[in-house]
């Protein structure tokens, strides 16, 4: 069970850090505790495998990735773990993640590439194929974003 600094530490760091010397201090004082009990709080979270990971949120298109590919695969379960690690390895990838497959859509691992174009989408894609010994997949292009929001799993309350 969350206390509810728990709680307010992850309603904290859920989304836009501070930019400035100290970004927990700031984030310590709009809740209420020091920026050291900020701290051992994250590090309990993540001890504990509340928090997975820290990691930046980039918007690809303003960063030059015009081009993005949920490709889905199709690998024999012994090799998904194997094949996962190669996938996630690419640098085009930001997301590698595992799904149970149906009758009418035999994919069980999926990725997200991106790129500049279309055709290197493509191309990673074949190198990706390559490098796992995979014939069968599919590129399913992005047509327009339709939300991209970080889930927000404990609301931020300045009452509290």
């Amino acid at each position: 069970m969350l206390t509810d600094v728990d709680k307010k530490v992850v309603a904290a760091i859920q989304g836009d850090i501070p930019i400035s010397q100290r970004p927990y201090k700031e984030l310590a004082e709009s809740i209420g505790i020091s920026e050291a009990q900020f701290l051992e709080a994250v590090r309990k979270l993540h001890d504990q495998g509340v928090i997975r990971r820290f990691g930046a949120t980039i918007r690809h298109q303003k960063s030059g990735f015009s081009a993005n590919a949920m490709v889905a695969w199709k690998v024999d379960e012994a090799r998904v773990h194997e094949a996962g690690k190669i996938f996630a390895g690419f640098k085009g990838v930001s997301h590698c993640y595992r799904r149970n497959p149906v009758s009418t859509w035999p994919y069980n691992l999926y990725t997200m590439i991106h790129a500049q174009a279309q055709e290197e989408c493509v191309e990673m894609a074949r190198e990706m194929a390559h490098a796992v010994g995979v014939e069968d997949y599919n590129l399913l292009f992005s047509k327009r974003e339709l939300k991209k929001t970080s889930m927000e799993y404990f609301p931020f309350d300045d009452d509290d």
